[in-house]
This record gives structure tokens, C-alpha cells and sequence, in this order.
């Protein structure tokens, strides 16, 4: 077990932050939006909610509770390379959430960052504070770059 001040010094949890940006540019390329940041100063608080508030809730739902009930199952701690039935599961039913309010590529696309934010949800023992902090990070990129295109401006 890592302990749990050493998430800075962690060389695996700085390959997640740097994945970030490569995600957001993969996305950019994708979709490529013409982005407006207007919306950013007529509703920072809908940003603020999609970049902090969220992403705490999410982590909350999906790496505490749902994958810390699937991780006590006996299958649920079985891992393939480092990722266990647990994190893969929940990932699954986070994308599935995610189709309610993305287009079906975009959705699955939620699918790597939330094996990510579980990959360390379980190196960590359980610990949800790296798990919230790259959510945070990876959503402040995201809608960004993306929000413009969700809103109707």
C-alpha cells in the first residue's frame, strides 16, 4: 500500500495528469468545436458545478460506494493487469450513465478516465481524494473546450 502523502510523488498518478491533456486534444480533434468561452462568464456557476461539485459527487457514487460494494464481491477484487472486476464494472455503468446526457461516442469515450479514477481508487485502499482531484482536472478541460458545443449559443 502507498501511503497516502506520497499521491505527488507518485509517477503513476503524474502519467494521469499528463493524460489529461492528451485526452482533451484526442477529443479536439474528434469533435472539432469552435470554442466559445463566453458561457464561462454568463453561468460560472454552471461551470464551477460541472468542474467541482459533480466530479465530487460522482466520485462519491461511483469509486465510494458503487465500486467499494462490487470490490467486496469475491469476484470483484480479481484484477487484469492492475484493474480489477470492481473498477471495470463500475466504468461500465458510468458510461451507461454518462449516454444520458452525451452523444454514444462521447460517452464511451468517459470509459479510460473512469478505469483511471478506479485504478487509483484501488491503489490508494479506497482513498477518494485522487480520485476527485483528476476527475476535477480532467472535467475543467473538458467543458473548456466542449461546453459551447452543449450549450445553445
Amino acid at each position: 500500500m502507498i501511503a497516502r502523502v506520497k499521491i505527488m510523488t507518485d509517477w503513476q498518478y503524474g502519467v494521469a495528469i499528463i493524460a489529461a491533456p492528451v485526452l482533451w486534444a484526442l477529443l479536439f480533434w474528434i469533435e472539432s468545436p469552435q470554442p466559445s468561452f463566453r458561457w464561462i462568464e454568463a453561468a460560472p456557476w454552471l461551470f464551477l458545478s460541472l468542474v467541482f461539485v459533480q466530479p465530487v459527487l460522482e466520485e462519491f457514487l461511483f469509486r465510494g460506494w458503487l465500486q467499494g460494494w462490487f470490490i467486496e464481491k469475491e469476484w470483484g477484487s480479481h484484477r487484469l493487469l492492475q484493474i480489477s472486476s470492481a473498477n471495470v464494472l463500475t466504468s461500465v455503468v458510468f458510461v451507461v450513465m454518462h449516454l444520458f446526457y452525451h452523444a454514444p461516442l462521447m460517452a464511451l469515450l468517459v470509459f479510460v478516465p473512469s478505469l483511471v479514477f478506479g485504478y487509483f481508487r484501488d491503489r490508494y485502499d479506497g482513498w477518494l481524494i485522487p480520485c476527485i482531484l483528476l476527475h476535477c482536472f480532467y472535467n475543467l478541460g473538458y467543458f473548456y473546450l466542449y461546453a459551447p458545443l452543449l450549450s445553445p449559443t
